[in-house]
């Protein structure tokens, strides 16, 4: 299958590259290359040094004994967007190229705006240049579990059936999105389910887990092959960050009461379950929705289980309380459905200890590249903005 990966410099992007490669697919894809840049405005770095985009085009011929066909561009652009499918010709659009932080648009007006430009064009980007040029290609497109929040009752995958005075209907479940990422995410998966609906375009929406850890077993032993690991306030997702604050000693920052729930999975699970829903596309004209995570559980669950993983391994580790910088229910239900990719054959992992373990011992080795970005860690980006940095308070 040729399969056009939109963002493939990014975590999640160069993974699946080399997921799909490895398992005989043809891949090609475009990047701004921006992810490097905005870790760097906010202080941080990759904790895992990545190669830059030649050496990665290099390695990848040196693995799979083909080119890679990597763009440099703006999805926003839509000539560019036109090029790319017109000479490539994709059976499959995965859409992994957006800018992915909640605290990064929320920093102030500037940030805000263009997350939500950025996001919503490029999606349109893409969904018009399949109805114009690859009308059977199959869109994958990344959504968020954050886009559904933490209502009071279970989370269906996508839809649900309502009853209302006397009657019954099948309707998209409310999104209720926590920062103007999430709200952005929120008008890709409308307006990705309107264009399945009027153009009759093959859509699949993933609303993703938060995802941790920092290799899959196609990278091999070539450190060119390595994907990017991030720790910092906006771009360190919470495994991964707690994981670089143990190498270096650094408490764990727990926000507030450390009882939110969210649905977790490692980076190999993703990357499985991406190719899944890629192997077993939709019917032309439907919309599908499913909700990817291996399962939920609470922040202080994570820390507790990083601790004690770290103990195992000769690290010792505090957690720390902060108050919490964002806007969130930090005591709710949480119990989202994930049955749709069970049914095409998702086996999550559950081995959670062995990749954390796998992780510290990685990032161990570069504990003073983690080290000198430490002020990266503390959060400083407020939803309210009433104050710029979080306190201590346990």
């Amino acid at each position: 299958m040729r399969v056009f990966i939109a963002g493939i410099d990014g975590y999640l992007g160069w993974s699946l590259a080399i997921h799909l490669s490895a398992h005989g697919h043809q891949v090609a894809g475009a990047d701004m290359l921006l992810r490097r840049q905005w870790v760097a405005e906010v202080g941080g770095i990759s904790a895992l040094p990545i190669a830059s985009r030649d050496e990665r085009r290099r390695a990848y011929h040196d693995a799979f004994s083909r080119p890679l066909d990597f763009r440099v561009g703006d999805l926003t652009d839509y000539s560019f967007v036109q090029d790319c499918f017109r000479e490539f010709q994709p059976e499959a659009v995965v859409h992994l190229g957006q800018m992915p932080s909640a605290p990064y648009s929320m920093m102030d007006q500037a940030h805000c705006v263009w997350t939500q430009r950025n996001n919503v064009v490029n999606n349109l980007n893409l969904l018009w240049a399949i109805k114009e040029i690859v009308p059977e290609a199959h869109l994958l497109k990344l959504g968020t579990m954050g886009e559904y929040g933490t209502p009071a009752v279970d989370i269906p995958e996508g839809f649900f059936e309502v009853e209302f005075r006397g009657r019954k209907d099948r309707l998209p479940f409310p999104r209720q999105a926590g920062s103007w990422y999430h709200q952005s995410k929120v008008h890709d998966s409308h307006n990705t389910h309107f264009a399945a609906k009027i153009w009759g375009l093959s859509a699949t929406d993933i609303m993703q887990g938060v995802v941790f850890g920092a290799h899959i077993a196609e990278m091999g032993a070539d450190p060119r092959l390595q994907t990017r690991l991030d720790f910092d306030q906006c771009f360190g997702t919470a495994i991964n960050r707690f994981c670089c604050q143990a190498v270096i000693g650094h408490p764990l920052t727990l926000f507030g009461l450390g009882k939110q729930k969210r649905g977790f999975l490692p980076l190999a699970d993703a990357m499985a379950c991406l190719r899944l829903a890629l192997e077993n596309p939709p019917a032309r004209g439907e919309y599908r929705v499913f909700n990817q995570f291996e399962n939920a559980y609470s922040i202080s669950e994570l820390a507790d289980l990083v601790q004690s993983v770290a103990a195992d391994i000769g690290l010792s580790v505090d957690i720390r309380r902060y108050d919490n910088p964002r806007h969130e229910m930090e005591e709710h239900y949480y119990q989202p459905d994930r049955q749709h990719l069970l049914d095409l054959g998702y086996q999550p992992s559950r081995d959670m200890r062995a990749v954390v373990a796998g992780m510290l011992r990685a990032l161990r080795q570069h504990k003073a590249r983690i080290k000198a970005h430490e002020a990266a860690l503390i959060p400083d980006i407020r939803w309210d903005a009433s104050r710029r940095r979080s306190e201590v308070i346990g």
